[in-house]
């Protein structure tokens, strides 16, 4: 679906920070909205989070820089990061070009799925989000 010239996949959840969140049974794959890398433009070098490190939910992770800024990525969910994409630290631009697909950051084993998935926005909400946000823009 697009919004203001926006993807955003059905079905994902939604941080305020434009993190996406898709829930795979007690996982959640997690990485960059189509809102946040057009916003970050030309992304040059992402730092992973490490595998095996407890995260908690709106706490950084990593960090993802482009040609205009270096920008922190949050965690939509609490748990312990089970698997990350090492295919980013040779090609950035995935997120770029496949922001939710190649381009996903890490894989999280969620602590309290339900409880976190409350506190994000479903696709219809992150939508009006976007809007709000795109006239900031």
């Amino acid at each position: 679906m697009k919004v203001e010239g926006y993807e955003v996949k059905e079905g994902f959840y939604y941080t305020a920070t434009h993190e996406w969140a898709s829930v795979e049974g007690a996982k959640i794959r997690i990485g960059l909205s189509d809102f946040a890398q057009k916003s970050l433009h030309e992304i040059v070098f992402v730092e992973l989070p490490h595998k095996g490190a407890k995260v908690s939910q709106k706490n950084s992770i990593g960090t993802v820089e482009s040609v205009k800024a270096v920008s922190e990525v949050f965690s939509p969910v609490s748990g312990e990061i089970i698997e990350v994409n090492e295919k980013l630290l040779d090609k950035p631009e995935l997120i770029n070009e496949k922001p939710y697909e190649e381009g996903w950051i890490a894989i999280i084993k969620a602590d309290k799925i339900h409880a976190d998935l409350k506190n994000l926005m479903n696709t219809e909400n992150y939508m009006h989000h976007v809007k709000e946000e795109a006239k900031k823009h």
